[in-house]
């Protein structure tokens, strides 16, 4: 079930927000959060299936905490931005590693359908802190990945005001909050899961798109 009713307006990223990620993809901590927009047509919900595009031939996974803003927000203080969020999912923002690389910038990377596995949520108050908050991620059952809100560069109510200085967050949008060191390639007939512990999951099997002509 994806976040709010219908799709978010959008899905902001934040990259490198685990000092040992950057580190891992030869880059530097950066001075302010780097942000980059997924669509909105990029999600799909557990058991759905990542498909491997054409275009790509190195597609990783990045498993990360999903901020779900439940009220409409704009240049909110630190102290008041954990207001606006309504709850926590488990987010997989799969990246075509090698468009990265190639186009420098992150859009046509990030965007490919079924690029954004997503939960369902988790009401904020459910949880007693979010600094005690882990991601992981296992593929075939194999942990590749596991991280802690506490060890973020930029922590949630940094982001939240952050980005509501940039663009008003709508309810249902999502915050997608950086993934920890250990991203991998994804191949066909790999099952991927994100968890976020005692929040849930979404798992999804790994496929080849069909043989078909390229954009």
């Amino acid at each position: 079930m994806r976040p709010g009713r219908g799709r978010p307006t959008k899905i902001v990223c934040v990259g490198r927000n685990y000092a040992a990620h950057a580190r891992e993809l030869g880059n530097d901590v950066p001075e302010r959060p780097l942000l980059f927009l997924k669509p909105s047509s990029a999600i799909i919900s557990n058991g759905e299936s990542i498909v491997l595009p054409l275009d790509s031939q190195q597609v990783e996974h990045e498993a990360e905490i999903g901020l779900v803003i439940g009220q409409r927000v704009r240049n909110v203080s630190e102290a008041e931005a954990m207001a606006a969020v309504s709850g926590y999912v488990p987010l997989n923002d799969v990246t075509a590693r090698d468009l990265q690389r190639l186009d420098v910038q992150f859009t046509r990377a990030k965007s490919f359908d079924t690029f954004c596995p997503m939960g369902e949520l988790t009401p904020q108050w459910k949880v007693t802190q979010w600094r005690e908050l882990e991601i992981v991620c296992r593929v075939n059952g194999t942990e590749r990945q596991h991280g802690r809100a506490s060890d973020m560069v930029f922590g949630f109510p940094a982001l939240i005001t952050y980005i509501s200085r940039i663009m008003t967050l709508e309810p249902g949008d999502v915050i997608a909050t950086g993934t920890p060191e250990g991203v991998g390639q994804l191949l066909p007939g790999d099952v991927v899961e994100a968890e976020i512990p005692g929040c849930g999951a979404v798992l999804n099997p790994v496929v080849a798109q069909e043989d078909e002509e390229r954009w």
